[in-house]
C-alpha cells in the first residue's frame, strides 16, 4: 500500500509513539483539573490469555493487559494513563503518577475496584475528595456475548473528604473507553490487529492520546482538551505531531 517495507513503517510508528509519550510526560504538569474520573479498560497483547504458552503465563505482555486512564471532567483532558495489570501494584503506580501532575485538590471518582482504595490513600492521603461509584450488574442473557451486562444500580460511596454528590460519576471516563475502542483497533474485542509486543501497544496509546489531547477538537468544547487545560495554545495538526520526531533528533522543523 505504501511502497515502504513493513518494518520501516513499524519503526516509524514506534519512534513517533515514544516521542509522543515523552512530550506528554513533560507537558502534563501543574494541571488545573478539579474533577477527575478513573477507570480501567481491557485488551490483550501477544495472544488471548487462554492461548499464552505455559512459559509466559502470568508475565506482563502476554495475554490480558489493562489500560488505566484518568480524564478531567471539565476539559476532557486524559491527564494520565498506564498499561499494566489490574492489581494493587499498578493501581498505586497509576494514581501516584496522576497525583504528581495535578496543581489543585481534586474530586476523584472511580469504580468499585478495591485496589484504588490503598492507591488513593497512598498518593493523596486526606488531601482529596474521593468517592467510589459501586455498580451492580444483572446476569448476562448469553455468556458468549461480548457486550457487558446491564447495570441495574449505581451506589455512590464517599471514601475521603467531601465529594459533591452531583459530580460523583464515571460517565466521561467510560465514554473515553468507547472512544479508545473505536479509535484503536487493538482494543476491539474480536481483532487480529492486536499488538505482538507490549511496547508497541504502549506506543499506539501514546499516539492516540497525543492526537486526542492536542489535535482532536472536542465537539462540546469547540477546542482541544490541551487548549482547554492551558497546556497548549492552539490545536495541533498531524504535521505538528510528526514534527516531534525532528525535535527529538535535534533537527529543526
Amino acid at each position: 500500500m505504501t511502497g515502504v517495507a513493513k518494518n520501516t513503517v513499524v519503526k516509524l510508528l514506534a519512534d513517533l509513539g515514544q516521542a509522543c509519550w515523552e512530550y506528554q510526560d513533560e507537558a502534563m504538569h501543574d494541571l488545573p483539573c478539579r474533577r477527575i474520573q478513573c477507570d480501567e479498560i481491557w485488551s490483550f497483547v501477544y495472544a488471548k490469555a487462554k492461548n499464552v504458552p505455559a512459559e509466559h503465563q502470568g508475565e506482563l505482555g502476554y495475554g490480558d493487559v489493562w489500560t488505566w486512564t484518568a480524564i478531567d471532567a471539565d476539559t476532557k483532558l486524559v491527564a494520565s494513563w498506564l498499561v499494566g495489570k489490574r492489581d494493587t501494584e499498578y493501581a498505586s503506580i497509576f494514581i501516584r503518577d496522576l497525583a504528581r501532575r495535578l496543581a489543585n485538590r481534586v474530586q476523584l471518582t472511580t469504580d468499585g475496584h478495591r485496589p484504588y482504595l490503598e492507591a488513593v490513600e497512598g498518593a493523596f492521603g486526606g488531601d482529596i475528595d474521593y468517592a467510589m461509584l459501586i455498580k451492580l450488574y444483572g446476569p448476562s442473557e448469553d455468556e458468549r456475548r461480548y457486550s457487558p451486562a446491564n447495570c441495574i444500580s449505581a451506589e455512590p460511596r464517599t471514601i475521603t473528604g467531601y465529594p459533591d454528590p452531583e459530580h460523583v460519576s464515571t460517565s466521561y471516563v467510560e465514554r473515553q473507553n468507547l472512544t479508545m475502542r473505536m479509535s484503536i483497533r487493538r482494543f476491539t474485542r474480536l481483532t487480529n490487529a492486536f499488538s505482538k509486543k507490549i511496547e508497541n501497544h504502549e506506543y499506539a496509546l501514546a499516539l492516540h492520546f497525543m492526537h486526542y489531547n492536542f489535535a482532536r477538537v472536542h465537539q462540546t468544547l469547540k477546542t482541544t482538551p490541551a487548549v482547554a487545560a492551558g497546556i497548549a495554545k492552539y490545536a495541533w495538526t498531524v504535521q505538528d505531531i510528526v514534527g516531534l520526531l525532528d525535535e527529538n533528533s535535534g533537527v529543526s522543523n
